[in-house]
């Protein structure tokens, strides 16, 4: 039986809570994950706890935000003034962009209040500080193509397609 290591095409299905037990995400049996093992594709807590099963398994993660989307960077909440914002149209609570951090990284940005002539903006991950719970379960796990190992992700049943 095949177990999953670095360079396994796993199809796995899961549920993510977070530790209120409210559910975040989920991929079922009948739409699951295909990931590349080795290839950053997931987060590194639950990506290493995985390595080793084999088809059938299950098994309980619980990712902490170091080995998940990291802790909160204080210095990614703070407030712009409004002139800055080069929007089209009313800036609202909720509201996602995109702006380049200095080191040259794409960074997005939520939007969290809005006032008079300011805007608090988030540039933490909605899930940065918070440990996550994962349920999953291995559908599969086979060895990656050479062109999967070369593209650096799993291709689907059909082959690959570039968009």
């Amino acid at each position: 039986m095949i177990m999953i290591q670095d360079g396994s095409v796993v199809t796995l299905a899961y549920k993510l809570k977070n530790p209120d037990g409210q559910l975040l995400d989920e991929s079922p049996e009948n739409e699951p994950l295909v990931y590349l093992h080795g290839g950053s594709q997931i987060v590194p807590g639950l990506e290493n706890a995985l390595k080793g099963l084999t088809p059938g398994a299950k098994k309980d993660v619980v990712v902490q935000p170091e080995d998940g989307y990291g802790e909160l960077s204080p210095e990614l909440r703070f407030e712009v003034k409004k002139e800055q914002f080069n929007s089209t149209g009313p800036v609202e609570v909720g509201m996602q962009f995109q702006a380049e951090h200095p080191s040259g990284q794409v960074l997005i940005f939520r939007v969290e209040a809005v006032k008079e002539d300011t805007i608090q903006v988030d540039g933490n991950h909605p899930l940065a500080g918070v440990p996550l719970h994962f349920s999953v379960e291995i559908i599969g796990v086979r060895d990656a193509t050479a062109e999967e190992k070369a593209h650096g992700h799993a291709h689907g049943p059909d082959g690959h397609h570039h968009h």
